[in-house]
């Protein structure tokens, strides 16, 4: 620590030696600095606030209608982007700033200035947007700020705009390569159905469909056939018994005797027949306790005990009833007769119907081997006109949501610009502050003057002690000649002393009286 202080100690007496230049460099320094802060011009500044209300009535009202565009993105990235050559171009032109720019240089330097002067910040969260600009010029930073706000309300509207014009070309040109689509769609379509207008159904089966269909209906004319015939055999057999009952009422009740099971009555021997069909089937896929063909077999019982009956009646009659004389005058022969006539006839239409069917069953099997392919092809038409058709009907309400879109741009905005504070200019200049320049002039002066004496007595070393002189050279020391200073020479260096103080520190206080004054402008001023 004495090593230190020592060293230090030689330092300050090696500046003491060039104190008087170390003054007047700070004298210097100070005047240059003081006559620099107040040179430097005066800046205004011109601000506006604006407030974008995105909250519109129309927003909720138009939902899935029409589209709309995120305008709050919108409005950020317009304030993030504000600030571009081109729209710096556009506002000097609008505030009249290129007038004075002579040359293509002085116009560069003006929108550079422009580019680094202009700020738009956002002042809280409620799209609040402040626009500042300073210089010297109090009305042409006003000029400046009321063009800004006009390229910022203008630039909004402009895009929307212009970006519902360019949606509505794309979309109109997109219809057009869809609709041409379209109709190539229902061309082959066509084409398809008329190649193979045999194979198609009105109610909307494949194949295998109208297959089983066509199956099914030649089964039932089959069953209305057998059942048509059953009725007609039991005609021919009672017609048969009627005519050898003139014979006697022995031979007829012998006949009924012997015909009770085969030729009773032929509707319940047709339904007795489809009941044991159906019974077959069941027993195929059930047991013998299912309720169906529980309730099958029991159907089954009261239809031969319907028809044991009917039979028994039969016999009462005919055994009843007087032999006659011949088989023209009897009733129940002519009776029979028209029943076998029309038993004849609709067995004749059900082998036509069944012959019909029989062909469009045989028909049917032989184009069902190309069925698949066909059927494949129809589906593969089918499914790129629904596809096409889809993507057309889209495109069309789009279309429509595009251009309600523009019109509610036109009719109402749906962001409203306001103008919350106009462009207006401080009343006194906002920079520089010249109270913290002085301060940081006379800092500067001081330190100036401070680096002269050492700087200079670095340069220029002296040795104040035998030892600094014996560290630093290696011859050896003899010894040391002292000064006698008389009274002449302390009269001279206190008055030396004197006058460094005096000349320091008026510099103190030439700065403290500029500062005092600088604050009792400011004072009034405000």
């Amino acid at each position: 620590m004495e090593e230190l202080f020592t060293h230090l100690t030689a330092i300050a007496r090696s500046m003491w030696r060039f104190r008087w230049y170390s003054v007047l460099v700070a004298w210097l320094v100070a005047v240059i600095g003081a006559v620099g802060v107040f040179r430097i011009p005066d800046q205004f500044e011109a601000t506006a606030r604006i407030f974008v209300d995105t909250q519109s009535i129309l927003k909720p009202l138009m939902s899935g209608l029409a589209v709309q565009p995120n305008v709050e993105q919108q409005v950020a990235m317009l304030s993030r982007t504000l600030i571009s050559r081109p729209n710096v171009e556009k506002l000097v032109r609008m505030a009249d700033l290129d007038l004075k720019s002579e040359s293509k240089a002085e116009q560069e330097a003006l929108i550079g200035r422009l580019m680094t002067g202009l700020e738009i910040k956002t002042v809280g969260r409620d799209n609040l947007y402040l626009l500042a600009f300073r210089d010297s010029d109090a009305a042409k930073a006003q000029r400046v700020i009321q063009s800004l706000v006009s390229i910022f309300v203008e630039s909004s509207l402009g895009a929307t705009r212009k970006d519902t014009d360019t949606a509505k070309v794309f979309i109109n040109e997109q219809i057009k390569t869809y609709e041409a689509k379209l109709q190539e769609a229902e061309g082959r379509l066509k084409a398809f159905r008329l190649r193979n207008i045999d194979l198609q159904s009105g109610d909307g089966k494949d194949s295998a469909g109208r297959l089983s269909d066509l199956s099914g209906q030649l089964n039932q004319a089959k069953l209305a056939l057998r059942e048509a015939e059953q009725s007609r055999d039991a005609a021919r057999t009672q017609l048969s018994a009627e005519k050898s009952q003139a014979n006697g009422s022995s031979a007829l009740g012998q006949l009924l005797e012997q015909s009770a099971v085969t030729v009773a009555t032929p509707e319940i021997d047709s339904r007795i027949e489809v009941q044991k069909r159906n019974l077959d089937g069941l027993l195929q896929r059930f047991t013998d306790q299912h309720p169906d063909i529980v309730s099958a077999k029991k159907l089954i019982r009261d239809l031969e005990e319907q028809k044991k009956k009917e039979v028994a009646e039969l016999r009462k009659t005919a055994m009843a009833s007087p032999p006659v004389a011949s088989n023209s005058g009897n009733l129940a022969y002519q009776e029979l007769n028209k029943l076998l006539a029309t038993s004849e006839v609709q067995v004749a239409a059900l082998k036509a119907r069944v012959a019909e069917y029989s062909s469009r069953y045989n028909q049917a099997r032989e184009s069902i081997r190309g069925a698949p392919q066909l059927e494949s092809e129809a589906s593969q038409l089918n499914r790129d006109y629904a596809i096409t058709k889809k993507n057309y009907e889209d495109l069309v309400t789009r279309r429509e949501s595009a251009a309600m879109s523009g019109e509610l741009d036109l009719a109402a905005s749906v962001a409203d610009f306001r103008l919350i504070d106009p462009p207006r200019v401080s009343s006194k200049p906002v920079s520089p502050n010249r109270l913290i320049l002085l301060l940081v002039a006379m800092t500067i002066s001081v330190a100036a003057g401070l680096f002269t004496a050492f700087a200079a007595s670095q340069l220029r070393p002296v040795f104040h002690s035998l030892g600094d002189l014996r560290s630093k050279v290696s011859f050896p020391l003899l010894g040391a000649v002292s000064l006698v200073i008389g009274d002449s020479d302390v009269r001279r260096e206190r008055v030396d002393l004197l006058r460094f103080l005096l000349s320091s520190g008026s510099l103190i206080v030439v700065f403290i009286i500029a500062l005092i004054t600088m604050l009792v402008i400011n004072a009034r001023q405000g």
